[in-house]
Formats: C-alpha cells, structure tokens, sequence
C-alpha cells in the first residue's frame, strides 16, 4: 500500500484513496480520485522487462483508440506509461464497470448464451483486426506463443511433461503428445493465422456491460495463432452441456469479421490445456490438496488423447 501510495504523484493523483484488489500475479489497486477511479498495476518482479511492458502499454492504448475496449494506460505527468518505483514497475490504467464471463455465465439461460458468444468472437476478430493494423508491430517486444512457446525445450508456462502429479501413463502419453503436436504444428505453422493475441481470454478476463465487452488483463499477450486464441477463449467452457453450441456461436462470429480455419481446433484446445499442466508446476503451494493440478491434467489428458487418436 505504502509503495502504490508513493506513486500517486507521478500521476498527478495525489490524496487518492488506494484499495486492494488482487495480489496473485500483479498486485492491482483501484485508486478513486475525483478526477475519476483508476486500476494501479504494481508488476511482479522479474516476470516482463521495461520494453516488454512498454510495448504491452502502447498496444493496449492502440486497441482502446481503435473502438475496442480495454483497459486504457493512463499518461503520466511526465508523459510516460510506465514507472519504476523502489525497482518495481508500475503503471496506471482506466478503471472498467462490469460483471466477467466466470460470474455472468451461469446466471443465464441457455437460450441467450450463443448470441452473448457470438458477439464475444465478434469481437475477438476485432481484436486480432485492430492489432494487424497497429503500425508498433514491427517494434513491439512481447513473448512468443509460437512452437517453441508451446512446445519447445523451455514453454512459455512450463514443461508440461515433467509435472509431478503425471502418473507414469500420463508422462508417457503428454510426451507423446508433444512429440506429434510438435511435428504437426512445424507443418501448418506457416499456414496458420498468426500475429498480436491477447493470449488470456478465459471467463475471468472477460467482463460484459450490458452490451459491451471489455478485455481485461493483457499480461500474457503476445504473438501467437489465432487459432489458439480462440481455443483460450473455449477451454473453460467445454464442461457446459451447450458447449458445442457456444463453440459454433463464438467460431460464428468471428469468421463473419475475419477468416479462420478451425480445422485444428482439437490440438489447439489440447495445447492450451497443456499449458496449464506446466503453469500449475511452479505454484504447487496454492494447490496444497493437488486438486486443481488433477482437473488440469485430467482435461489435459482428455484432449491429448483424442487429438492422438484423431
């Protein structure tokens, strides 16, 4: 509190009242000021570099000028996004109203959810529209969701292979699984759509306003394929008994503002899902029961196997 507090001048926003948020990944503080609310991002330590988050801040600032909305990084007084405060990057964006995807969901009948996710692909290509256009293409530094991200030695969220909870079948079969997905993706790789992603589009980072959706929480965006975008933005979903429904009203809408072949669809949906066996290696201590890491590898394995068995 004491550090998001020494900030406040650098913004001009002196007096303001400073609350907590979330302390997981980043630690995000709502800062009220009668110039209006606002969302302080104090970065962990070590995770993006100055230029990575630069880049991170003039996109998003490119995406919100362009009609979509996300959080807009606020300008300084002396004109930048971003400052290092005590050796800790900190960054100043607009405060966005509504309810996310995780809360709203269950709460609506299955005969509205397909248009809801019709328009949440809408808006997905608008996204992927809106970041080809952005003339800091070219000089944006952000990570990779490509091969290697995915599947390389070192994967952007872990070598899923070498999870601890991984029965000896499991192992046997992920690393089988990335030894396809690897030879299948160095084929279709440069077929595939590819470029800016937001690369988090689950329920939580998605919040809705009446008709407006915002994309939150661009920490992980990056380059990657669209097409894993979209299988990000289905992942959590395919529990739902109307899944399929909802997977053709998302890939629906999309496709009517930019093309896309889901042809792959099944790998990518077992790539993401492998991510999150490798995110869950390093934050054994939040999943003391190893409940999480079972329902990650189970999906995992689910998704594995039918990919293989295609």
């Amino acid at each position: 509190m004491m550090l998001a507090a020494k900030a406040l001048p650098l913004w001009g926003l002196e007096g303001a009242k400073i609350t907590l948020i979330a302390a997981r990944e980043n630690s995000v503080y709502r800062v009220d000021h009668p110039t209006g609310s606002f969302a302080m991002r104090l970065h962990r330590q070590g995770y993006r570099t100055n230029d990575q988050l630069k880049s991170e801040l003039d996109w998003m600032a490119w995406v919100a000028q362009s009609g979509l909305s996300v959080p807009s990084p606020q300008v300084s007084l002396d004109g930048s996004h971003l400052h290092i405060v005590d050796d800790v990057q900190i960054d100043i964006l607009s405060w966005l109203i509504g309810s996310t995807l995780e809360v709203l969901l269950p709460k609506m009948n299955e005969e509205t959810r397909p248009e809801l996710f019709q328009d949440l692909g809408r808006d997905i290509a608008k996204l992927h529209n809106v970041s080809d256009a952005w003339p800091g293409v070219p000089t944006c530094v952000r990570p990779a969701w490509d091969v290697d991200g995915l599947l390389g030695r070192a994967p952007l969220w872990g070598r899923f292979w070498e999870n601890p909870g991984l029965t000896a079948k499991q192992r046997e079969l992920f690393v089988a699984f990335r030894t396809h997905a690897r030879s299948d993706l160095d084929t279709l790789a440069t077929s595939l759509d590819y470029g800016l992603i937001h690369a988090d589009l689950v329920p939580a980072n998605v919040m809705v306003q009446e008709t407006t959706f915002h994309f939150i929480d661009f920490d992980d965006g990056g380059f990657g394929f669209r097409l894993f975008e979209v299988a990000t933005a289905l992942l959590k979903h395919c529990a739902l008994p109307d899944f399929e429904i909802l997977k053709v009203a998302l890939i629906t809408g999309y496709q009517a503002h930019r093309q896309l072949d889901v042809s792959n669809l099944g790998l990518f949906l077992a790539l993401r899902a492998m991510t999150y066996v490798g995110w869950n290696i390093s934050r054994a201590e939040e999943d003391k029961t190893g409940e999480r890491n079972a329902r990650f590898v189970g999906q995992a394995e689910v998704l594995a196997t039918a990919y293989l068995d295609r």
